[in-house]
């Protein structure tokens, strides 16, 4: 496991913050855990992407995001790239969303893409 000094290759929004410590707190989410975002194979369009909280390991690379510890495989650092996460909290919809500028194609889901 490595901290990385430089900027975090994705941003979230700050709602998306607000929504993460939100959780963290209700939670109890020990403070040894981190977010960790990433992909992995499925989904409609051949990738989805990962999201929930958990212990870093020797692969990952660990940045401070205004005091949101962020966990990253390295491998996955190309795929998410740019890549914006934002939480909405609408009628219509309400959760985390995705904004991947890697991404060729999406689904209709949001949380599955094509790279």
């Amino acid at each position: 496991m490595a901290t990385a000094t430089q900027a975090p290759p994705i941003g979230l929004t700050a709602r998306a913050l607000v929504e993460v410590r939100n959780i963290i707190q209700e939670k109890n989410v020990p403070a040894d855990y981190g977010l960790r975002i990433g992909v992995q194979g499925g989904g409609c369009s051949g990738m989805s992407y990962l999201l929930g909280f958990d212990k870093a390991k020797d692969q990952d690379e660990v940045y401070d995001l205004d005091g949101v510890q962020l966990i990253m495989d390295k491998k996955h650092a190309m795929y998410v790239l740019g890549m914006e996460v934002d939480f909405q909290d609408g009628l219509n919809a309400r959760g985390f969303v995705f904004n991947n500028p890697q991404a060729k194609s999406t689904c209709g889901c949001g949380s599955s893409f094509s790279a």
